[in-house]
């Protein structure tokens, strides 16, 4: 049962480690504005202890993708924000346009080394994904510079922590390029954002309040007002292009990366849910004095945290089969997404849904912040939107493999439940597709757009079911993911698989109980102990969380109503 874990590297003792004893106790005692400057050290702090290099970012190394699955970015959201935006999408960005580019070397270093904090700046306020309607413009002069400029409110990039913490930052920024007023397509340039005290002339930024429930991070709105940028300001070549729109999804590459990097993170966020579920359902009991039975004895208890510890197993197997296919130069381009697309979305789908599941389970203590579990949540709803909303990830998907554009790897076992579901459901909507009249028509809108998601989690959950095979997963914590993701469609299998809802009922049951004996052993192997700061897991942690807390004494004695006052009104 046991897998192979990586421990996380030897943090460097000169800063404050994301799980030390003081930051478990006073974290969320501090002021937002506070945590958030704090973020910007754990993101150094843990980015020079994996001591990424250009050649890391450039090749997708196991060394990139341990850093997106260490359990430690789970503790601080914010931080592991900031630090996928400077190596993935910042210094990811540069390093793709840096072959015959000498001059940018030191700007990779300083980024790879947080000398300077990087930024990547694409989506604007008032168009979001619609990256197309794109309005920020670089002007080109007649000396071969450029002007950057915000031409309307719309046009503010929006979301970047851009704003001065300490460090000189810049940013990725793309804008229009215009040249003799012609439109040379969607570009991006290196553009100096602040010294780290104030911001640069012609840069403007407005800080947005901070969300609720995750870790706060400066997220802003950022405008540009003629802000001059040298020539060699430019990536990649300044010719127009001949298919603009290729030339601009070739620009954001690192998004995709970023889709399955950032996604990568819920490998280790399932086992801590796992970890605290368990252990609060083995440790809360129930019942009288004389006989009393763990949470974990109740079906209700078992169905979601035994699911989730199924799924994070497999998670974990389907995120290294993953990582290694996308990281396949020799593999077609839109493949190589298309694995992205599907492992994002089913990594979302098992994230939301465990971690309301688990919480719930822990009644009042499962929405309480010290409790990890409603800032893992919120910050899990945060990578269903960064680097591609999964929605419209899959829509795009879901379209270009039913006008069959392209195929994804088959199944290695194409007689699978999941198989069988997820070649049911293109069957199905491919139909439909060849019976109207263009892609784009009403019933497309009407009848597909709205099972494109769908469509790429049960790709996703097929994929992952063929990694955990061939990674040698226990086959009773196959079984109950299976189980587990039957419950997604229910409809599907009782008219296509014979299965009926009973038939389903007892066949999550009988994963259930078998795995039910081996929880613990189960939960030890992930290996993610150190960094569970939720103190339901166990008596020692509580009592301790208990006495760290603010005490309120006194010596005031309050007088209640008279006593036959008292009777008399009652």
């Amino acid at each position: 049962m046991a897998t192979q874990q990586r421990l996380s590297p030897s943090l460097p003792k000169s800063r404050p480690l994301l799980n030390s004893p003081t930051w478990r106790a006073k974290h969320h005692l501090l002021p937002a504005r506070e945590r958030a400057w704090l973020s910007y050290d754990r993101a150094k702090t843990l980015g020079l202890a994996y001591n990424i290099t250009k050649n890391d970012l450039a090749t997708l190394s196991q060394n990139f993708w341990d850093l997106h699955t260490d359990p430690i970015t789970c503790l601080d959201g914010a931080a592991t924000t900031l630090l996928t935006i400077q190596y993935n999408l910042s210094a990811g960005t540069i390093v793709q346009f840096s072959e015959g580019r000498d001059d940018l070397d030191p700007l990779i270093d300083d980024l790879l080394k947080f000398r300077k904090i990087g930024q990547f700046m694409l989506t604007e306020v008032g168009h979001g994904l619609d990256v197309a309607s794109m309005e920020t413009t670089a002007t080109q002069l007649p000396s071969g510079e450029f002007i950057l400029n915000t031409p309307t409110a719309s046009a503010a990039k929006y979301m970047p922590p851009t704003i001065p913490a300490g460090t000189p930052t810049i940013a990725v920024v793309f804008a229009r390029l215009l040249v003799k007023g012609e439109d040379y397509g969607l570009r991006p340039f290196v553009v100096p954002l602040n010294d780290g005290k104030q911001m640069c002339k012609g840069v403007k930024a407005r800080l947005l309040p901070y969300r609720e429930m995750s870790n706060p991070v400066n997220h802003a709105i950022t405008s540009f007002h003629n802000v001059r940028l040298p020539a060699n300001a430019l990536l990649g070549p300044f010719e127009k292009p001949d298919q603009p729109h290729l030339a601009f999804l070739q620009s954001i590459w690192r998004v995709g990366v970023g889709s399955i990097a950032l996604a990568s993170i819920g490998v280790p966020a399932s086992k801590i849910y796992s970890v605290i579920g368990a252990s609060y359902s083995l440790r809360r009991s129930v019942g009288d004095g004389k006989k009393r039975v763990p949470l974990l004895h109740f079906r209700t208890q078992q169905i979601p945290v035994l699911t989730t510890i199924a799924q994070a197993y497999v998670l974990e197997a389907f995120q290294k089969w993953a990582a290694k296919s996308f990281s396949d130069v020799d593999q077609d381009l839109r493949v190589r997404h298309g694995i992205a697309v599907c492992f994002k979305a089913f990594a979302v789908q098992q994230g939301q849904s465990i971690g309301l599941a688990i919480s719930e389970r822990c009644g009042a203590q499962g929405i309480q912040v010290y409790n990890m579990m409603t800032n893992m949540h919120a910050e899990g709803r945060g990578i269903a939107i960064a680097e591609g909303d999964v929605l419209v990830l899959s829509i795009r998907l879901a379209t270009e493999l039913l006008q069959e554009r392209y195929e994804l790897p088959e199944s290695a076992n194409p007689s699978s439940l999941l198989a069988r579901h997820e070649s049911g459901l293109l069957e199905k909507y491919r139909h439909i597709l060849n019976r109207a009249p263009h892609h784009r028509s009403p019933e497309v809108n009407n009848f597909i757009l709205p099972h494109c998601q769908r469509i790429a989690e049960a790709i996703g959950h097929r994929m992952a079911y063929d990694a955990a095979v061939s990674a040698g997963v226990s086959p009773d914590l196959i079984d109950l993911f299976v189980a587990s993701v039957v419950q997604y469609d229910p409809a599907w299998y009782s008219e296509n698989a014979g299965m009926s809802i009973k038939t389903q009922e007892e066949m999550q049951a009988k994963a259930l109980d078998a795995v039910l004996p081996q929880v613990e052993q189960l939960i030890a192997a992930f290996g993610v102990d150190t960094y569970v700061t939720a103190p339901i897991v166990s008596d020692k942690a509580w009592n301790s969380f208990v006495d760290s807390l603010e005490l309120f004494e006194g010596d005031s004695v309050v007088a209640l109503p008279h006593e036959s006052l008292l009777r008399a009104h009652l």
